[in-house]
């Protein structure tokens, strides 16, 4: 089957109208908070020196952070921010997708839209604004009748480029939970299905071109005092805004809003949930790519309902806890830390996907390694690769520190990509997970830890306060408790790794529930 005939292109086209209107939605907020900004304060520091200086050191600072962290910066201080609102006003509001993201981006916009206002503004010839003086004219006049619009290709120019920023940059607010056309290549990434990948790539392309010359339609209108080309453009830029609204309008007003962290397990679950819900008449949505800590505030603070997360992260990176404990009394401890944020632990999945130490089975056989104790008198010479947040994490501490664990090099990587990694040699040993279907796909062996230096990572389904007492939703999401085993989640992840047209999370999620036989 060739690529375009590929049936997952018709599967983006579906999420399309969703994905598409809220990347237009936070861009183009994003873009006009950042010109309300930036314009006045470019008019403002023209003639000021140290104000300019600072004004454009500052933008130009922002520019050096990532996309990605800026965006994520913005989560936890307004989650904060929001906390003191609530307790010294009784106000809230959420911290969660659109707001964080619009700030972030807007930050973002300013540089461009700064300097080339100041370099417009004061590369006119001083002779002009002089002989609106000597005319009479106002400096307020000046400025509006003379200066600006002498000036206002170079600020178009700066205008344009800050709107292709903004697009592509937004393509990053996914993992703060803001839906974007940036959800096909996190989630594409993710499972390793490039028609996603391409097509959100595409999508973003052809958007900032698009945004692009409306508004060049309208600087050249403006600049040629064509009031034609002018409405063209603004028309054009309002009727992308009214068409990504109407989907939005069209969704039902109360929808489950089903979340999923980063790796391929994750994005499958959540399809199943949702296809659970659905199927029993409950309007879902997911928001997926979502880093461990983002994922449980938004379901705290009730901007998700519903997640499946694992009760060794819990314990390790959320409450900060490092004793291991048996199984039954870990989950008992975990519910009751749990209802104290009025958080639902509806029940367990029925298997555990553990953090491992896996290495190719030829090279562990040969080399006799079969525990974490076997691997650390030969760590010294080896490469060790693990995901985003790794070796961050409490787990990779008590590894270090039980087994003595020095490599000679750490290398983050995308999940799915470790297994191959390690597979072909590039690296020695990675930090998998035992549920992966990889394993056994790529013939790697998973290392014991006769310490227990990793906690339990029993699969656990969590409801949001608000959701605590939906009777409708536990009943839809009750077939799922205790019915997925470790060899038929193994199975799920293997097929997703597939990269075919029947590895896209929808399907494979339809395929687990066919199996699940409820």
């Amino acid at each position: 089957m060739s690529l375009l005939n590929d049936p997952r292109w018709s599967e983006a086209l579906g999420h399309l109208p969703d994905y598409l209107g809220s990347h237009v939605r936070v861009s183009l907020t994003a873009l006009a908070l950042g010109l309300i900004v930036s314009l006045p304060l470019a008019i403002l520091a023209r003639h000021r020196p140290v104000l300019r200086g600072a004004l454009l050191g500052v933008a130009s600072i922002v520019q050096t952070v990532p996309g990605l962290a800026l965006l994520a910066l913005f989560y936890p201080l307004l989650l904060a921010v929001a906390a003191l609102s609530l307790s010294w006003f009784g106000i809230s509001f959420s911290a969660f997708g659109f707001l964080p993201a619009v700030l972030a981006l807007a930050l973002y916009s300013m540089l461009p839209v700064l300097r080339n206002t100041i370099t417009g503004l004061n590369g006119i010839d001083p002779a002009l604004t002089e002989a609106a003086e000597g005319v009479g004219m106002t400096p307020r006049q000046t400025l509006t009748m003379v200066e600006l619009p002498l000036a206002l290709p170079v600020i178009m120019a700066g205008i344009r480029t800050s709107a292709v920023w903004v697009i592509g940059t937004a393509t990053l607010s996914t993992p703060i939970g803001q839906t974007s056309l940036g959800n096909y290549i996190f989630a594409g990434l993710q499972t390793q299905n490039w028609v996603l990948v391409i097509f959100g790539c595409i999508a973003a392309a052809v958007l900032a071109l698009a945004v692009d010359q409306l508004l060049a339609l309208i600087e050249s209108g403006v600049r040629l005092r064509s009031r034609l080309r002018a409405l063209i453009g603004a028309f054009g830029i309002a009727a992308l805004v009214i068409a990504t609204l109407v989907p939005s309008f069209a969704r039902s007003g109360t929808r489950v809003v089903v979340g999923a962290k980063t790796f391929t397990e994750q994005y499958v679950l959540a399809a199943l949930m949702s296809q659970r819900l659905e199927a029993e008449g409950l309007a879902a949505t997911t928001r997926q790519g979502l880093g461990s800590s983002v994922i449980y505030d938004a379901l705290a603070s009730g901007d998700i309902d519903v997640y499946i997360d694992y009760s060794g992260t819990l314990w390790a990176n959320q409450f900060h806890r490092s004793e291991i404990l048996p199984h039954e009394q870990l989950l008992a401890e975990l519910k009751a830390t749990l209802s104290k944020s009025n958080i639902t632990l509806l029940g367990e999945l029925g298997f555990a996907n553990a953090y491992a130490l896996v290495m190719p089975r030829a090279k562990a056989e040969a080399a006799g390694i079969k525990t974490a104790s076997d691997l650390a008198a030969r760590a010294g010479s080896m490469t060790i690769a693990g995901d985003y947040e790794f070796f961050s994490r409490p787990e990779w501490a008590g590894l270090q520190k039980a087994y003595g664990l020095s490599f000679k090099a750490q290398r983050v990587m995308q999940p799915d990509f470790m297994y191959a990694a390690v597979a072909s040699g590039e690296v020695d040993v990675i930090a998998g997970y035992t549920s992966d279907g990889l394993i056994a796909k790529y013939d790697l062996v998973v290392l014991d830890d006769p310490k227990q230096a990793i906690p339990p990572y029993d699969a656990i389904m969590l409801l949001s306060p608000k959701r605590a007492d939906d009777g409708k939703l536990r009943s839809a999401l009750q077939p799922l408790l205790g019915s997925i085993d470790l060899p038929l989640m193994r199975a799920a992840n293997l097929r997703a790794a597939g990269n075919d047209a029947t590895s896209s999370p929808e399907s494979v999620a339809k395929w687990m529930w066919e199996r699940i036989g409820k």
